[in-house]
Parts: structure tokens; sequence; C-alpha cells
């Protein structure tokens, strides 16, 4: 039995999220299927870095499973691609040793977050970016956003549903910068919470409106009250970008 370690890459646009769900189409149910395809009926359980939610997009998600088929490593993305549609991508394929697992040895992800800045929608964007009819003060959001780096409790920008004990995590960079209409914010850290990057996002635009003062972030942080900080922005616009691993 050889585990594999996959780098995939999806739109999520069509999926109700990653994990699997009863009548729903999820990337780990369509995962599956293609496995079950090329095993010849076995069941082969797929294993991700984290799960994403309904519309939320993937370019570096990482994946692990175990097969016994003898199929060389070249070959592994070519038959799996074969099997899936045409929203999900194999990017890479690895071997991995026996206790690799893709959830549990992460260091660390990237994420990156699009918002359209336009008062007329953008039909091509519609499904990518979050669409955001006003314009925004970057200094204002880049002040705001020194508070949010760093090892903090996040619980005032986690959904109430996060089922995580420990809110406490640690981002080490916040970047934000505009191409043209989309606004892109990219966020790396050492884990991050159901919800959390869009919140903060959410948090940000309301900033840089000046709906709230950026010094008001440091003190969201503190209360520990979800009520406190902004709206949870749209899934279309959020994307994994990458993973982390020691190795």
């Amino acid at each position: 039995m050889q585990r594999y370690k996959c780098t995939i890459s999806y739109d999520g646009s069509e999926f109700s999220g990653f994990q699997i769900q009863p009548k729903e189409r999820t990337v780990q149910g369509v995962l599956e299927k293609a496995l079950k395809k090329l095993h010849k009926g076995e069941e082969i359980k797929v294993h991700a870095s984290g799960r994403t939610d309904a519309g939320v997009h993937a370019k570096g998600q990482v994946i692990h499973f175990d097969s016994n088929l003898d199929i060389p490593l070249s070959k592994w993305k070519l038959a799996l691609n074969s099997a899936l549609p045409p929203d999900i991508v194999i990017l890479q394929v690895e071997e991995a040793k026996a206790n690799f697992h893709a959830q549990y040895d992460t260091i660390g992800k990237e994420y990156r977050y699009f918002v359209h800045i336009s008062r007329v929608k953008d039909p091509f964007k519609r499904h990518y970016a979050h669409q955001y009819p006003y314009e925004v003060d970057l200094k204002r959001m880049e002040d705001a956003i020194r508070f949010l780096i760093g090892t903090h409790d996040f619980t005032s920008f986690c959904s109430t549903k996060t089922d995580k004990e420990n809110k406490v995590r640690t981002i080490e960079k916040i970047d934000l910068y505009k191409e043209d209409d989309l606004l892109v914010f990219r966020f790396r850290g050492n884990g991050f919470l159901y919800n959390m990057v869009r919140i903060m996002v959410g948090t940000l635009l309301d900033v840089g409106r000046g709906y709230r003062s950026a010094d008001s972030v440091a003190d969201i942080l503190v209360k520990k009250d979800r009520k406190l900080a902004g709206k949870t922005s749209s899934a279309k616009g959020l994307y994994l970008w990458e993973v982390f691993y020691e190795d």
C-alpha cells in the first residue's frame, strides 16, 4: 500500500464545499468517485489539508490517499485527471511517507481574497470575486492590518459555529494591493478558523469606507465578541492558495 500526496486546484462555484454531504456535490465526493472508478469499485478515502465552504475556490489544496494500484508515479496525474470533471484538476502527485497526513502535518496556509471594486457588475467575475460597489481607502486598511498580524485570540473574527476551543492563531503576513478594479488580500498564517478570512476582509472593508477606525480592530480582538467585527464577506472571493509542510 502506497500513500500519495496530491496538490489540486478547483473552481468551487458548483460545489457545496469540500467535505462529503448527503445528496450534495462536493469536492471530496467527486475525488472519491474518481478514485473508486480507477480502483474498480473499491472505496478510497481522501483526506484534505482542510475543508473549504460552498463557493470557495482552491489554487493549491493538498490531499492524500492510499492505494495499492500498480501505476507508475508519472502516470497518476493523467489517470486521475482523465476521471475528473473539468472544475477539478490534479496539479501534482508525489509518493508520501506512510505516516504523512495532509491535515495534521501542515505548518501554515496562504489564502487570497479578491474584491471587485466597481458599481457595475462584471459577469466574468461574478463567481470569482466579491463585488463591492464602493471606493475604499487603502491607507486606512493598511493601518488596521497591522493589528491583525501576530499571535492573537481570533474569537471576534470567526463564526460562532467554529468547533475549535482554542482560537489562538498566528498571522505571519497580510498583503494588500490593487490591480485595476481588483483589490487583493493575501493572508499567510499557521492556521485559520471557520470564516476567519472572510470576517477579517469584511471588517477591513468597513475600515476602508470609514465606518470604523483602524484602531478599532485592536479593540475588537481584545473583546472576543463576534458581534463587534464586520460582516462575513462572500465565499466566492476566497481562494485557498497554498499549503505549507516541513518538506
